[in-house]
């Protein structure tokens, strides 16, 4: 009976790994959203693809396979049905018209994990031999943690290390979390897994706290996450970081009693549907996903996830943890030294991501972490002679060398953990909203801004550093948020070029208390602004957001090494800088191009979304999971931008706009801009649209040549029907006369009527005169040139056509009609 369980366990277990078995290298995979009523197996039949099964957490969505030898039409098919899907020619009963999208997968670059090797620590203690230079210990600190040791039992031979759990030397520089564990909060009930190259789930120091059941590896298609390359030991040192168990092995983690898995991504290429599927991986059961990697931080990388990720990421935070929401924690980049800026990075700069800098040991910004508005906090790394004391691959190994904002995301997530610990019920939300009212300023003689709701902010340290104790006191007692409400403004067309040196260009828009009402929206928490930008060296530009209050957020930064002939295209940016203002007044934003040089661009368009708490709770609906229409385009204004000094005054005043807003050019995400379209009626004041259903198309009613009149579907429907009216009658009117005076002359022919045929049979050939005797002609090649010769045929009575038979030798030449052209916009469905 127990050896039957077993076996069917493991039948389970292999069913499971099974289903998400990938081979890149042989198989060819399609990602494809259906209707609920479709059922995919029927789909993958019709496309002569297998099907692989559900893709993670996201609902309808299914993943399609077929080995490379084999033929099939899937891809036209789906080719044929995003065309029908443009020009809405489907019925919506047969079997692929149940697809609402569908990508074929292509593998990417691995991304990059943000560990720094630092040069070797500094011994902690008295200067070896009498040597001067050595840090020196306090001695009331040193005897304090010995004291704490003793009460909470901790032998673990490197806690005497780990400076940034209680520092002897910097006294003050660590994440106070001793005050956390004596209260007997230390991570029970949490679960953190690292989303990395694998955690060794058999190390002495993890696996008493290992969670399988949140864990896999994506990799190489094994329930075990295990480390496999010479490489694969970030993962293992974050992880410990975080969970160490307290057992005499090596040290212990921030939350030494939560549990840790590991999904492991980094160690080959895979496809956007293997990422998407590993960020949600669990997320009932994982409650916080470490992520201490990202697009490469050269400083000319600009890089986001795709659909699919985004996707996962807030269905996640919709419907993960029972609907409170799962916590992404990312390291901000370890990019400074290149000029780099985490808002260039579309995870980092993601509403739904916590980003982590990095400070050393005496508190200084650690010369790689970088500068950012979507930065939230800071926390300890490598650096001033010293790095972070962890565990490392190996049944009892430790390491001492770990480093680079990898280190400060995993310090973070335990944090959260011990949050989460106190206060299960906390939203993501929730616990961003603490990190803003409990970071701790340090270094203030650095660029720090009073914000509205008169906390300290920085570019460099977000809110400031990690404070464990402030952080779990806060928890406890915080009043949780309302939903989440959102405002978008219209599309702001700007297009005009960007002054070169002293001046910049600005835009403004004005947000009413009207518009938030009807948003239900009562107060800030994130803000992002997306911008086109056409430019001819992308390391020119830079971008400033000012809110009403006056606070400024820098977007975007210059960057030397950015040589993208890129511009920006439909990019996001972010700041957290404005939470708790109430977002009502005028929003500007500022794009310069201070490199004077032979590159220049056009500032194209932006729109501004605020993020916040709702004011009615019970009417609040969900955000729509993303869609590739989402930056299309809906309600509109035209405005014209204002030249102002690079360093303006607080006077300065924002751009009105005209009587009559303009329609805006209908493009799919990511692709290039175009000039703006025709009149609108939208209102400068008008809330734009709600977000399209992902198998919205566009709002054009016939192709893309037609022009729209700026107005909705319904109205071209009226508009090109009434002239469809009006032609028709006009070619009948035409045709009455015509056939009216074609029977007046032939009852005047007579005797001449061969003649007169000929001249007239001559005028039908639609080549100007014949021989000379075309006079009188025009309405006659008029009608032909409408008509053809097939139709004047059906003109005729009986008799005529028998006389005609006689002559057709020289009968009218009949005349093809033309083809219409249809375009449509290339993308994914």
């Amino acid at each position: 009976m127990h050896t039957s369980k077993c076996l069917g366990f493991l039948a389970l277990v292999c069913l499971s790994a099974a289903k998400l078995h990938r081979n890149h290298e042989t198989h060819d995979y399609y990602a494809i959203h259906l209707q609920p009523d479709k059922s995919p197996q029927q789909v993958a039949s019709v496309l002569g693809l297998d099907y692989e099964g559900k893709l993670g957490e996201l609902q309808d969505h299914h993943t399609f396979s077929s080995p490379r030898h084999r033929k099939h039409g899937a891809e036209g098919l789906l080719e044929d049905l995003r065309l029908r899907r443009r020009k809405r020619e489907f019925t919506g009963a047969g079997i692929l018209d149940g697809v609402l999208w569908s990508q074929k997968q292509k593998t990417k670059p691995r991304m990059e994990k943000r560990s720094i090797l630092p040069p070797p620590p500094t011994r902690q203690g008295p200067p070896d031999n009498g040597l001067p230079g050595a840090p020196v210990a306090d001695a009331g600190a040193v005897a304090e943690r010995a004291d704490l040791a003793r009460e909470l039992t901790i032998e673990d031979p490197i806690f005497n290390e780990q400076w940034h759990l209680f520092n002897t030397m910097q006294l003050g520089h660590d994440i106070n979390v001793t005050g956390v564990w004596k209260q007997g909060i230390t991570g029970e009930g949490a679960t953190a897994v690292m989303v990395d190259d694998g955690i060794d789930m058999y190390s002495d120091d993890l696996k008493d706290n290992y969670f399988a059941a949140g864990s896999y590896d994506f990799n190489d298609d094994n329930p075990e996450p295990k480390p496999r390359l010479g490489d694969d030991r970030h993962g293992t040192r974050c992880a410990g970081e975080i969970a160490a168990v307290k057992n005499g092995v090596c040290g212990v983690g921030v939350a030494y009693n939560a549990k840790i898995g590991g999904l492991r991504i980094l160690s080959k290429v895979i496809t956007d549907e293997d990422e998407a599927t590993a960020m949600n991986y669990k997320f009932q059961d994982n409650q916080i996903y470490s992520c201490s990697w990202g697009p490469p931080d050269d400083g000319q990388s600009m890089d986001a996830p795709g659909l699919l990720i985004r996707k996962a990421m807030v269905t996640a935070i919709q419907q993960g943890r029972q609907g409170r929401g799962n916590i992404y924690v990312f390291a901000a980049g370890n990019g400074r030294g290149s000029g780099d800026n985490c808002n260039f990075d579309g995870y980092t700069n993601s509403i739904y991501t916590i980003t982590v800098g990095g400070i050393d040991r005496k508190g200084k910004q650690t010369y790689y972490s970088e500068h950012c508005a979507a930065q939230l906090v800071v926390t300890y790394s490598s650096g001033s002679g010293d790095a972070i004391h962890t565990t490392d691959v190996g049944v009892n190994q430790c390491y001492a060398n770990h480093g680079g904002t990898s280190a400060a995301a995993p310090l973070g997530a335990g944090i959260f953990a011990l949050a989460f610990s106190a206060r299960p019920e906390l939203t993501w939300r929730d616990l961003q909203h603490i990190l803003v009212l409990t970071g701790v300023p340090i270094n203030e003689d650095e660029d720090w801004d009073t914000t509205y709701i008169g906390r300290k902010f920085s570019h460099a340290y977000g809110y400031g550093k990690l404070d464990a104790y402030a952080v779990v006191e806060k928890a406890k007692t915080i009043d949780l948020l309302k939903p989440q409400a959102w405002y978008n403004s219209p599309w702001l067309h700007i297009n005009h070029s960007i002054p070169q040196g002293t001046d910049g260009l600005l835009s403004s828009f004005e947000v009413t208390k009207e518009h938030l009402k009807l948003a239900n929206f009562e107060k800030v928490e994130h803000v992002t602004v997306t911008m086109n930008v056409q430019h001819t060296r992308r390391g020119d530009l830079s971008v400033e957001l000012r809110s009403p209050t006056g606070l400024v957020s820098h977007l975007s930064v210059t960057r030397r090494l950015d040589e993208a002939n890129a511009g920006y295209v439909d990019w996001t940016f972010m700041s957290v800088a404005h939470w708790g203002e109430s977002g009502i007044g005028k929003w500007s934003v500022v794009v310069k191009d201070t490199n004077v040089n032979e590159h220049n661009g056009t500032f194209t368009d932006w729109k501004l979304t605020l993020w916040g708490e709702c004011i009615d709770a019970a009417s609040q609906p969900l955000l729509p999971i993303p869609t590739e229409h989402d930056d299309d385009d809906h309600t509109v204004i035209s405005a014209s931008p204002t030249f102002i000094s690079v360093k303006p005054g607080p006077s300065e005043t924002a751009t009105d706009f005209p009587a009559n807003p303009t329609d805006h050019q209908h493009r799919p995400v990511n692709a290039k801009p175009t000039a703006p379209g025709a009149i609108s009626t939208a209102s400068s004041t008008a809330l734009p649209d709600a977000p399209p259903d992902e198998d919205e198309t566009d709002t054009y009613f016939l192709p893309h040549y037609f022009p729209t009149f700026g107005v909705s579907k319904r109205t071209q429907i009226w508009i090109y029907g009434a002239f469809a009216i009006i032609v028709l009658f006009c070619a009948g009117l035409g045709t009455y006369f015509f056939i009216q005076r074609r029977k007046r002359r032939r009852s005047e022919r007579e005797d001449y009527e061969f003649e007169i045929l000929d001249d007239e049979d001559a005028m039908l050939n639609g080549n100007g005169a014949a021989g000379g005797k075309r006079k009188g002609r025009r309405a006659g090649e008029l009608y032909d040139a409408f008509a053809g010769g097939s139709d004047e045929e059906q003109l005729l009575s009986e008799s005529e056509k028998e006389d005609e038979e006689e002559y057709r030798d020289i009968g009218p030449a009949s005349t093809e009609p033309g083809r219409g052209r249809s375009q449509s916009r290339q993308g994914e469905m």
